[in-house]
């Protein structure tokens, strides 16, 4: 063999599991927080290629379930995660010859539930506002399904192999990268796995190093750390971090510190990071930014912190991401009711309009396909009517050529037309006779249902 081709073999990986790994460590620019002046890092879990820094620990569990004859090949895995565990244990499992079931919450992302799917995994969907003592828990699912069809249940939260994973590869990449120059490692918590691992490792070698854990409101885990003693657990947004009880891949012992971050400032920190320097990563990574900043916020110029920024942000298009959902979830400031428009309740969504020579092949594409309903009928900026659905349905029923039909025969009368500007109490009052209105903006025209009034609602403060 050459040098050449010794070379060009040492830059190709034999599967996409020897991918895992090796995560980039990148600068935070020095002006993203004036008040900050010493050095911030930021690992990038979310370039493993399974997008998130689960890839490391499904690999890792799933070579020792095999390794203690716990799995067998051509067996079934079964997991319940809040969507990165589950996408990298079916990545994994694929590329293993492993089948997998992966039940999940309802509150996670679409986006999180698609990948996994596309990954070749069986989705069980579950009620995220349940106890974690109900059998509908996701936990407690996972379990069963693992009981009745013989599987093997990782049970991440209170496996062992989650933290040696962290330990064995995430905190030496970090020591490594810091060239042994390191003050404070700052991550959030959920299984617990990363954040003891890591300290376990980084206080082995440097026993310096201050270990400061993150959490979400309503998580149990900041209060047992500071306590030693249970409370009532509360919803939260942030995905992927907190718990409803104490995991046993969660070592409290060696934390230093535990800070509480509210889900409003770890989306808005997530969307500054994307927005300001091009790092798109997902809510978690917000928290732990936002906690990483007001640590570093106390330490000298001298100092270097690193925190894990654990997923990416196209996980979260729908979400953290998305404008509606944080204006309605009031993660972005509410408007006052008085004086309100139908301007602040109308969301960011697809729009079209046809003329009356437009084939019905192209205004059918347009409301089945893009989802615009009603679909408005405008010539020469003259709103002459809707696409009639019922008349349409009826002509691809009969298998007709749609492209041979023009929507001109197939045009009913609008629904009530309201301007953008006008009050918000106009649409709720015309939408209690209608399903749908079309309201009218800058932009043309957009349809507004009562789905649409039930969600937006929230945005509103109310005077007390």
């Amino acid at each position: 063999m050459t040098a050449a081709s010794a070379n060009k073999e040492t830059l190709i990986h034999r599967n996409i599991l020897d991918a895992v790994g090796d995560t980039p460590l990148v600068r935070l620019p020095a002006d993203f927080d004036p008040e900050v002046k010493c050095e911030v890092l930021l690992k990038l879990e979310y370039s493993n290629p399974g997008g998130s820094l689960k890839d490391r620990i499904a690999i890792h569990m799933i070579q020792a379930a095999v390794e203690r004859g716990d799995l067998a090949p051509g067996g079934r895995i079964v997991e319940c995660s809040s969507g990165n565990t589950g996408a990298g244990l079916a990545m994994a499992a694929s590329a293993m010859g492993f089948d997998i079931t992966v039940v999940i919450p309802d509150k996670m992302s679409q986006e999180k539930i698609s990948a996994i799917e596309a990954l070749g995994a069986e989705v069980v969907i579950t009620p995220a506002n349940v106890d974690i003592e109900d059998p509908m828990h996701y936990t407690k699912v996972a379990g069963q399904i693992a009981k009745e069809c013989g599987g093997w249940w990782p049970d991440q939260y209170h496996n062992t192999d989650n933290t040696d994973a962290h330990y064995k590869t995430t905190g030496p990449e970090i020591w490594a990268q810091c060239e042994g120059q390191l003050d404070a490692f700052v991550a959030g918590a959920g299984t617990g796995g990363t954040l003891t691992g890591v300290a376990q490792f980084l206080k082995e070698v440097d026993p310096s190093v201050q270990i400061v854990g993150v959490d979400p409101p309503g998580s149990i885990l900041a209060h047992w750390w500071k306590h030693r003693e249970m409370c009532e657990p509360a919803p939260y947004a942030v995905e992927g971090a907190g718990e409803e009880e104490v995991p046993g891949a969660w070592n409290p012992d060696i934390i230093d510190d535990y800070l509480v971050i509210e889900d409003a400032h770890s989306f808005q920190i997530a969307r500054k990071l994307a927005a300001e320097t091009g790092i798109f990563a997902g809510g978690s990574s917000g928290m732990n930014l936002a906690a990483t900043l007001k640590v570093a916020r106390t330490l000298p110029e001298t100092a270097r912190v690193v925190t894990i920024l654990p997923d990416g942000g196209r996980a979260y298009l729908s979400k953290v991401y998305s404008d509606d959902w944080m204006r309605d979830r009031r993660f972005l400031p509410p408007v006052p009711e008085a004086g309100a428009t139908l301007q602040e309740l109308l969301r960011n969504r697809e729009r079209a309009t046809v003329t009356p020579d437009d084939t019905l092949a192209w205004a059918v594409h347009q409301t089945g396909e893009r989802g615009v309903r009603p679909l408005p009928v405008v010539e020469n900026g003259t709103l002459l009517g809707v696409l009639d659905e019922d008349a349409a349905i009826a002509c691809l029923t009969q298998g007709k050529d749609l492209n041979q039909l023009k929507v001109a025969d197939f045009m009913q009368a609008a629904p009530p037309v309201l301007e953008a500007t006008a009050p918000w109490t106009d649409a709720a009052n015309r939408l209690q006779t209608s399903e749908r209105i079309l309201v009218r903006d800058k932009n043309g025209f957009l349809s507004f249902s009562r789905r649409d009034l039930i969600r937006a609602l929230p945005r509103l403060q109310h005077e007390v």
